[in-house]
């Protein structure tokens, strides 16, 4: 039984420094990273903790923010910023002219800060420029008037201040280059000057092999390169990845399952292949259970739908690279992991349907959570059994490939079909039915809940389920065709998430009254509705989202909170930079939107762009290969036009 106290955290932002604090106001992070080494620069405009703050952490070991290695218990992440002392005169920058943004070095992504100083400029670049050292690179030049001799620079992280000389160079500015090295072992980080610049063409080569699209819509190409660079600095070289960054401290078979055929899309195949290595021998059971939160449960409160994520995960992950050993490698716990949701412990006997007593947003009994079926189960499960035959016939397993492709069919028929129990009703998709088949509208806490009083589910008013951005994901895997009357009226009914208790846009993961956290809206379940809203040609809808997100905090960075709304620290924790989003990002533009689509006889391109784009270009790395994809989008005149040129065999639609 899931105790309450698994609910509660221990983080206070009010103890210790401003910089402990995740969201401060209108703060962005720039991540960085390679697997070995991971660092975040905090650019927090609005007066709150460090202007330009540096933050390094071992990939290894998830932890509170607090718990970086650059975090001073007393100074924060003040000692990290750059001080230029001239004349007995110590200047650091100011809010006012600082300049914080991405940039790419011959295609190698860095952050770059920049500022003026009496009449000149102090330019910053953070980067990392080998893939296989744990070492952050901070390039700094003075630049103008401010680079004349008699400077000096000091900066530092808890154990070192470093104060240095710039060398002049050959342009009349001055050039200091810092080496952060990761000593892991040890848990610190070693700050030193370099004599010469490092080589970056490890770096360079790494970058250039990795996928990249243009769509010619600064949005769409930013948001897309934020993914591309940010999504592989968060994923340690082990596989490990925080389900929530300074937040959760913990991990998910369901996100990792999403975001490792993400890594493969964007070409980091290596360490997708480890991520999903490591969920099958240490995140399910040999019996075919999987960990969520980094615990396992009683069958009353099991995540059915991980198993049908990782199943899908897998089959993604082996059609875009055709790495087929990692299924034949660990064949007996992919079986498990597929037959575990057909037990009979949690079939509904008259509908076939799956039951229990957990829900997809983790709320269960002590939350007012009934036994039933819950939607998102029998949506990913079947569209995994589906995925996992597709493995079975691969590797010449033809009775696993029959036996699940068949339940497959059978669990889609009953939610959809089923004249009792089908998972749709006049509004779309539903949450959750009760064995009776009866719809569960509304959800009463116990006492034992512990809730804080502010949050919505603590009120005494009703507390609704439905509707929940769970609904978009059946048209998102394909499950109804995307111009259904299903469709239409589930993307209908989803409208009601938008603005629910707050303005400025952007969905609630579900009806904000059933919220046990905190109202506000959710980036990535909001891109659950925009993925929905592609396939079903709803572009406006979908850009609205993109428009949402760039509004919000984080933007110009391109790294997102969970959520936007406040939140009661403790007992929930702080809310942190969910991987998720990224992931996101990345099926929405590749899967959806240029529509590159891997199958078991080759792959299909099937754009869906919205009328007024220019030409898009894709270059994606594909089984070994390239695939250069070349879209004219749809016109009056003309419907989508599409080249793509490829060494496998491929088909276009």
């Amino acid at each position: 039984m899931i105790d309450a106290q698994e609910h509660v955290y221990d983080d206070d932002p009010a103890v210790g420094p401003a910089d402990v604090r995740t969201r401060l106001d209108g703060v962005g992070y720039f991540f960085l990273g390679n697997g070995l080494i991971q660092a975040a620069v905090q650019f927090a405009p609005a007066g709150e903790g460090t202007l330009l703050g540096l933050l390094i952490m071992d990939p290894e070991r998830l932890g509170k923010k607090r718990e970086a290695l650059t975090m001073d218990s007393g100074a924060g992440l003040a000692g990290t910023m750059l001080e230029v002392e001239s004349g007995g005169r110590a200047i650091r920058p100011a809010a006012a002219g600082l300049r914080v943004v991405w940039e790419e070095r011959q295609g190698v992504p860095a952050v770059r800060a920049s500022w003026p100083m009496e009449d000149g400029r102090v330019e910053e670049s953070f980067f990392c420029p080998d893939p296989e050292a744990p070492v952050l690179i901070r390039e700094i030049f003075l630049r103008g008037a401010c680079s004349r001799g008699g400077l000096s620079v000091r900066t530092g992280v808890p154990g070192t201040t470093l104060a240095a000389v710039p060398r002049p160079q050959a342009d009349g500015a001055l050039r200091l280059i810092l080496r952060y090295t990761l000593d892991a072992a040890n848990r610190r980080v070693e700050l030193i000057v370099l004599d010469e610049p490092p080589d970056e063409s490890p770096a360079r080569a790494y970058w250039s092999g990795l996928a990249d699209i243009s769509f010619g819509d600064a949005r769409m190409d930013r948001f897309f390169r934020a993914a591309r660079c940010q999504l592989p600095a968060l994923v340690s070289a082990g596989g490990r990845l925080d389900g929530g960054v300074w937040q959760y401290n913990r991990e998910w078979v369901r996100d990792q399952s999403v975001i490792a055929p993400a890594m493969a899309m964007i070409g980091e195949s290596r360490r997708a292949r480890t991520m999903l290595a490591r969920l099958l021998d240490g995140f399910v059971t040999p019996d075919g259970d999987t960990v969520d939160s980094s615990e396992r449960r009683g069958s009353d409160e099991v995540e059915l739908d991980q198993n049908g994520y990782l199943l899908l995960g897998l089959t993604q992950y082996a059609l875009w690279t055709g790495d087929l050993d990692l299924v034949r490698e660990r064949w007996a716990r992919i079986a498990a992991a597929a037959e575990f949701p057909l037990r009979p412990v949690f079939r509904h006997d008259p509908s076939g349907l799956l039951m229990n007593r957990r829900e997809y947003w983790e709320r269960h009994r002590i939350h007012g959570i009934e036994t039933g079926m819950e939607q998102i189960y029998q949506t990913t499960v079947s569209a995994g059994l589906e995925a996992a035959a597709i493995l079975a016939r691969m590797t010449g397993h033809e009775a696993e490939a029959s036996r699940w492709a068949s339940e497959s069919v059978r669990l889609r028929r009953a939610m959809l079909e089923d004249r009792v129990f089908r998972m749709v009703d006049n509004r779309g998709f539903i949450k959750r039915r009760g064995p009776d088949g009866r719809v569960q509208e509304t959800i009463m806490p116990g006492l034992e809940a512990g809730l804080h009083p502010s949050v919505p589910l603590a009120s005494g008013a009703a507390h609704y389920l439905n509707p929940d951005t769970e609904a978009a994901l059946p048209i998102v895997f394909g499950l109804v065709p995307p111009d259904s009357p299903i469709s239409v009226l589930t993307l209908s009914s989803l409208e009601t998430l938008w603005n629910q208790a707050w303005t400025g846009g952007g969905y609630g993961r579900y009806n904000v009254s059933s919220e046990p956290d905190s109202p506000g809206p959710w980036p990535f379940a909001s891109l659950f509705v925009a993925r929905a809203a592609v396939e079903c040609g709803d572009f406006a809808l979908a850009d609205r989202v993109l428009e949402w997100m760039d509004s919000v905090p984080g933007a110009a960075a391109g790294s997102w909170f969970e959520f936007y709304g406040s939140r009661p620290s403790p007992p929930c924790p702080q809310v942190g930079i969910i991987p998720w989003t990224w992931a996101e990002l990345i099926h929405l533009f590749i899967h959806h939107m240029v529509g590159a689509r891997p199958a078991e006889s080759g792959l299909s391109v099937r754009p869906r762009l919205q009328p007024g784009l220019g030409m898009v270009r894709a270059d994606l790395p594909y089984r070994g290969g390239r695939l250069h994809v070349e879209i004219e989008p749809s016109s009056d005149e003309h419907p989508p036009r599409v080249k793509v040129e490829s060494p496998i065999a491929l088909k276009k639609s």
